[in-house]
């Protein structure tokens, strides 16, 4: 998967949430037939990972069909203590396995997005292996 495009309602609104949580602009897009593309990336990422679709003729109305997204994180304790300095409401840390931590958070649409820190020489992404 190249990238995922996430319709947004209010684009200034969304990456204020986004660059906060470590995004970075890449480029932009304006007027596709699907409205403005915004890239993003994160810092560590070669290539842009979150395109945000902005039509003020079509604002959110169900995010539904999205589950959640996933951002690894090198340390989710510090990751969400930041986010909360900044602003933003993020569920406490939870342990899942030996070094495994999540976290939660919403973006201003209603998606849900899921804070992964991996133990400690895991793969930078789920493999078979974590799967027995």
């Amino acid at each position: 998967m190249l990238h995922l495009g996430l319709r947004v309602t209010d684009l200034e609104r969304s990456l204020t949430f986004y660059t906060t949580l470590g995004y970075a602009t890449i480029g932009t897009v304006p007027e596709t037939e699907f409205g403005s593309l915004t890239m993003l990336k994160l810092p560590d990422d070669p290539f842009a990972s979150l395109e945000l679709v902005h039509d003020p003729a079509r604002p959110v109305g169900d995010v539904s069909a999205v589950n959640h997204l996933v951002v690894q994180v090198q340390d989710v304790h510090a990751t969400v203590t930041g986010l909360a300095a900044k602003g933003i409401d993020v569920e406490p840390p939870t342990e899942l396995g030996p070094g495994m931590w999540t976290s939660w958070l919403t973006d201003p649409d209603g998606y849900r997005i899921e804070l992964v820190q991996w133990p400690p020489g895991h793969p930078a992404g789920m493999t078979v292996a974590d799967f027995g």
